[in-house]
């Protein structure tokens, strides 16, 4: 059982290793003295076992037994499989890489005679390139400059193969496996750098988010302000215009009192008035509880009593002018107008001055000075 696999697994490698081989040295027909050469391929003739021409494709003519066909090279492109490697990068991450390899022969007699098992050396060299190349750079590097890499790993195969008549077209990173650790950790580390964009976006949205709340609270305060502003400006000239119209009134007023006080006894009625109003102030006075009037003159009854007597007088007068002036008044009528409008005379006499007198002194030293209704609140 374990000699059968044995010569399996040797079989395989045999006609893989044959596969490959005739990639480049196709298997060489027999010399009939007339070749079709097909196309896309290169005949070797050796003659007398010496290197004497390269058949192109189309008739040719060859000498039995004196030539040979040595080799037959392919001219098409040919792909080569790089098989797996393992490479450490500059931060010492063992890295497993395998790749594709794309050449053509380009000198049928180098290819031929400059090199044995062509493939298995651009194999080998491809294999140790890519390795010198990743040991250059680091893992983040190896993704990001994956292309880059590919056309180094060209150029140094095709410096290397040009003796061996072999152009190195292109190479191409087919897989790149990473240790178990190095994968989970590189998840964590998108998985995190997607978490901090979705925290930018995030934060960006709430920030706009303010900055509209802010503009909008903004433009609203503005058009509040304006509002007021208006309201009190409008409010500020219909008061304006109020007392406008309110000082015109009372200029008008004014201009009529002083029209009527130009004319015939208009100043006596002007006395009259400010009389009542003075009377009638003291009136409403009189009807608060915590208030106290004291006159100005306390101790001088009888200046007051005159004032009074004059005013009345005044009045008096007035009227028996009026009536003078009137023809159709009798001296009757005016008789008992003066009664009408004559005031309580008081008594002449002096024992009763001298009475009243001294009993509105006696009554004044015993009050005491005004006091305020803050005062008497105290009380």
């Amino acid at each position: 059982m374990f000699g059968g696999r044995l010569y399996r697994n040797v079989a395989k490698d045999f006609i893989k290793h044959a596969v490959q081989k005739r990639r480049f040295a196709l298997r060489t027909p027999r010399n009939m003295g007339v070749l079709f050469v097909p196309e896309k391929e290169a005949w070797v003739i050796e003659r007398l076992g010496k290197f004497y021409k390269t058949l192109s494709p189309g008739l040719n003519f060859c000498i039995p037994f004196f030539d040979r066909i040595a080799y037959v090279q392919s001219l098409k492109e040919v792909a080569i499989e790089i098989p797996d490697q393992s490479a450490i990068t500059s931060d010492n991450v063992v890295l497993h890489l395998n790749g594709v390899l794309f050449l053509k022969v380009k000198d049928p007699y180098l290819a031929s005679y400059g090199v044995a098992e062509a493939d298995f050396a651009i194999t080998q060299l491809a294999q140790t390139t890519m390795r010198s190349e990743i040991g250059k750079i680091t893992l983040d590097s190896v993704f990001k400059e994956r292309e880059a890499l590919n056309h180094q790993i060209v150029r140094v195969l095709g410096k290397a193969a040009e003796p061996w008549g072999i152009e190195c077209l292109r190479y191409e990173i087919r897989d790149i496996q990473l240790p178990q650790k190095i994968k989970e950790a590189m998840q964590m580390q998108v998985e995190a750098e997607r978490r901090k964009r979705a925290a930018i976006l995030e934060s960006e949205g709430q920030r706009e988010s303010a900055i509209n709340r802010a503009e909008g609270m903004k433009r609203s305060q503005v058009l509040a302000s304006e509002g007021e502003r208006i309201q009190i400006t409008n409010k500020a000239t219909g008061e304006a215009e109020a007392v406008r119209r309110l000082a015109e009134s009372r200029a008008e007023a004014v201009r009529l009192v002083a029209a009527a006080i130009e004319e015939k006894h208009g100043a006596s009625a002007v006395q009259l008035a400010v009389a009542e109003q003075y009377i009638e102030a003291f009136s409403g006075l009189a009807k608060q509880t915590n208030t106290i009037l004291l006159p100005s003159q306390t101790g001088d009854i009888a200046s007051m009593v005159a004032q009074a007597l004059a005013i009345f007088k005044a009045v008096d007068s007035n009227g028996e002018v009026q009536g003078a002036g009137s023809p159709s008044s009798s001296n009757g009528a005016s008789t008992t107008k003066k009664s009408k409008l004559a005031p309580p005379v008081l008594p002449s006499s002096s024992k009763s001055n001298s009475h009243i007198s001294g009993t509105v002194s006696s009554t004044m030293d015993s009050m005491e000075p005004p006091v305020s209704d803050k005062s008497l609140d105290d009380r």
